[in-house]
């Protein structure tokens, strides 16, 4: 059978239905009729979606731009648009592709399948498998196929999701599944994210893991909230995080982490944990990854592990590639390897090493510090760890329970954190409280004193050599007190015991009854009791009396010389002072020839431990003092006749031991002009 032209071009589609109804109008010729032969020819014309000429721009409209095929879906809604092949979407400045896609041109939604793509401009790029686009909230949902992943590019950024959401009017992307961001700098994944391609700011929220992506990056960052921007690399914390590296670990939960530059701006209480161990926490930390070193600004803690020791301050800046520190405001060390605890306190604490790797801690003014069994002060302290000396400067005093040491300078040399020896090289005056007005008192211009076993071994003084003893009667008073001097002292001690003392060259006493002394003779004209100074807890150390103020003006001991906080020699290869040979003295007597009155057992002069040792010692009185009928105010106490001094002895007196040899510290600052007012003689003087 022949059909008709006009039926033959509906059946293959070349027409619509629209051009085929135009064939009959209704005022026309009949259908059977045929047509004029003055009528011209249809066009032939293939299916297109006829775009509409409007503003692209349109705020919430989708335009459909382009598609091969065109069908409306009867079965279920007669708005909705069925397009196949090639088809384009856009929304403003972002179009939408896919192979096909049904569209509701009423309602600005539409739903895409295969090769599903977005674009906005040369720089963002979406790339899915389905795509569900809703006009009214203007939300894009790509979908990945099973093996896949939606993917966004944004120049050097790289987002992988499985179902990935786009909010076309506030220009942001987001997951809820599991996603990844990559930049050129780091690798960030999270349960959930959310990327801004316009400020390039990125928000992740828990399980969120940065990583470097170069192989020898070792920076991981662990926490549960973060804002990163992939401009610049800069990482926000939000909550508790840990950040890893090579270099250490950094914990805060809240600041800023410069990803590229190693820059650590932290608040809220934060801590570095170094690569040499230590801790250096803070309330605002600023920390440099790459230069090692740390700024710590409110409560500042720095903490060696290993030495179990502490830095605290106000402030506090820590060099690691040095290993130097300098910590300021309310500054304390404290140290507790040993079952007590040291709590040092200055103005100022700095700790560096020098060019052969020496560690040195100096702490500068109005130091005071406590421990248990021993407290003290002084204006300046230096500790050399490589030849394990302490350096006291500038009116030191130490208490070890009733006892008593001052000097102008002390050096104090440690061995396994006990004293090995102590050396009072410019004057020194030790003294134990017996009872009321009562002191046992020494001093000397240079002291040495060596340590074994926590007891003192031997006790050198040279120069100036006085004693005054107020030794105690078989009724436990006290009704005399004597006073012996000398130039030079060598003390023996077995144990607390006095195994020998020699004095020489001469030896003068005299013993005074105390109804007929005056009260200002009981006392050394250097002797003072400094009590109310004395730091009593832990946190007295902070404390700073009037009183203290008022040493800065004085010279405890008198004159000093000008080299006198210059430290002397080198204790290279030497760990102790070279010690005086162990000789007799022309003037020495045992202690056992003394009679039981002059001094007694019960009345030694209990030496003070100025570094955690606690040792009695006995000094007796050389030279027998015959008890005199009549008591006259002082009994002057003459050479015996029977050992005059020889020219040429057998055994001559033993030379002064040499100087410690101790490396040189660190210069102490020069001390205020002296003053003599005696703030504290008023105390012990009647």
């Amino acid at each position: 059978m022949k059909l008709s032209p006009l039926l033959a071009l509906a059946a293959l589609g070349i027409v619509s239905l629209p051009a085929m109804l135009a064939q009959a109008p209704k005022d026309g010729p009949s259908a059977k009729s045929p047509a004029p032969k003055s009528a011209p020819a249809p066009k032939k014309s293939v299916v297109r979606p006829t775009i509409p000429a409007a503003d692209r721009h349109d705020p919430g409209k989708v335009f459909l731009e382009k598609a091969d095929r065109l069908m409306f879906d009867q079965a279920r809604d007669s708005d909705v648009q069925v397009l196949v092949g090639n088809v384009m979407f856009r929304k403003g400045d972002m179009f939408m592709y896919c192979d096909s896609a049904r569209f509701n041109e009423a309602t600005s939604s539409l739903d895409a399948f295969n090769n599903v793509h977005m674009e906005q401009g040369d720089t963002l790029f979406v790339y899915g498998d389905e795509l569900y686009y809703s006009g009214a909230d203007e939300l894009a949902e790509l979908r990945a196929y099973p093996g896949k992943k939606v993917r966004l590019i944004n120049r050097d950024v790289s987002l992988t999701t499985d179902v990935f959401f786009y909010d076309l009017a506030e220009h942001v992307g987001y997951y809820e599944t599991g996603g990844t961001l990559t930049d050129k700098q780091n690798i960030l994944k999270s349960l959930q994210g959310y990327y801004y391609p316009d400020s390039k700011d990125a928000f992740f929220y828990l399980n969120v893991d940065l990583t470097g992506p170069r192989p020898n990056d070792t920076l991981r960052m662990f926490t549960d909230s973060l804002t990163y921007n992939t401009g610049t690399n800069i990482a926000q914390l939000m909550c508790e995080t840990l950040i890893v590296s090579k270099d250490g670990e950094i914990t805060s939960t809240s600041g800023f982490y410069d990803t590229k530059s190693g820059l650590a701006d932290l608040y809220d209480r934060s801590t570095v944990h170094t690569r040499r161990g230590n801790y250096l926490t803070g309330d605002t930390l600023f920390y440099d990854r790459n230069k090692g070193y740390g700024e710590a600004f409110g409560n500042m803690i720095l903490t060696d592990s290993a030495k179990q020791s502490e830095l605290r301050g106000d402030y506090g800046f820590y060099d690691e590639l040095k290993d130097s520190a300098f910590i300021t405001g309310n500054a304390l060390a404290l140290e507790y390897s040993q079952a007590d605890t040291l709590y040092l306190h200055g103005d100022t604490i700095c700790a560096y090493m020098l060019t052969d790797s020496t560690k040195v801690t100096d702490v500068f003014h109005r130091v005071r510090f406590f421990r248990n069994d021993c407290q003290g002060l002084c204006d300046s302290i230096s500790v050399v760890e490589r030849d394990s000396i302490l350096y006291m400067y500038y009116n030191p005093i130490l208490w070890y329970g009733d006892k008593q040491i001052v000097g102008n300078v002390i050096y104090a040399h440690f061995n396994d954190s006990t004293v090995d020896w102590a050396r009072l090289p410019e004057s020194g005056v030790l003294g134990q409280h017996i009872g009321e007005d009562c002191y046992d008192q020494l001093a000397g211009s240079d002291m040495t004193a060596w340590f074994n076993d926590s007891t003192i071994r031997r006790l050198y003084v040279e120069g100036n050599v006085q004693v005054i003893m107020f030794p105690m009667e078989n009724d436990s008073t006290y009704n005399k007190f004597v006073f012996t001097e000398s130039s030079t002292m060598d003390a023996y001690f077995n144990g607390n015991e006095i195994e020998k003392i020699n004095m020489w060259p001469e030896t003068t006493g005299k013993a005074t009854p105390l109804y007929l002394a005056k009260r200002s003779a009981y006392y050394l004209p250097m002797f003072r009791w400094y009590a109310p100074l004395r730091p009593m807890a832990p946190a007295e150390v902070f404390d700073y009396p009037a009183e203290m103020a008022d040493l800065k003006a004085q010279k405890l001991m008198g004159k000093i010389r000008p080299d006198a906080y210059t430290v002397r020699g080198t204790a290279t290869g030497r760990p102790r002072p070279l010690e005086p040979e162990h000789t007799a003295a022309p003037a020495a007597l045992p202690a056992d020839s003394l009679p039981a009155d002059s001094l007694s057992p019960a009345s030694s002069l209990q030496l003070p431990d100025s570094l955690g040792i606690s040792v009695p010692v006995t000094l007796p009185d050389s030279i027998e003092i015959p008890e005199p009928v009549a008591l006259p105010d002082s009994i002057e106490i003459p050479e015996p006749a029977d050992q005059p001094e020889p020219s040429a002895p057998v055994d001559p007196a033993p030379e002064a031991p040499e100087t410690p040899d101790v490396p040189e510290a660190p210069s102490a600052p020069t001390p205020d002009a002296p003053g003599t007012t005696d703030i504290y003689r008023k105390e012990v003087i009647s």
